[in-house]
């Protein structure tokens, strides 16, 4: 299935819905359409990320657990073009190892309303707040 099969949202509060799709589709090419070309990913350690191909190797760690993504708005801000989410989100389950997995967070991330009237990350920044542990 090409990524040309999701769609974007043309409203802000549509990102979870969109994430959450394309994240349980397991296709880091249907993750990456959610991304201003000039999009930056903050890694866990904090470093800010802006290859796509860093991005896409990021997001494909996630993937490879296998396991279904939940995730909720807290909180949808918009002016103008632009929005910040506050999204809680999780991943739980037995990962491909069989080791117990538990991720998650509350994301702090922007998005931007591009030319075509749809949203995207300009900021991926899914542990928000907290702090981070240098790699």
């Amino acid at each position: 299935m090409m990524s040309e099969s999701y769609s974007l949202p043309t409203e802000p509060e549509g990102m979870v819905a969109t994430l959450v799709e394309r994240f349980n589709s397991g296709k880091v090419s249907a993750m990456m359409g959610m991304y201003a070309p000039e999009a930056v990913f903050i890694a866990t350690d904090g470093r800010t990320i802006t290859d796509h191909a860093e991005i896409a190797a990021e997001l494909e760690r996630d993937l490879k657990l296998g396991l279904p993504l939940k995730a909720k708005a807290r909180h949808v801000f918009v002016a103008d073009d632009i929005a910040q989410l506050v999204v809680d989100w999780s991943i739980d389950g037995t990962g491909p190892d069989g080791k117990h997995v538990h991720v998650g967070g509350s994301a702090a991330d922007i998005l931007r309303r591009g030319a075509d009237g749809l949203w995207r990350y300009i900021i991926d920044n899914n542990q928000g707040t907290a702090v981070r542990e240098p790699a």
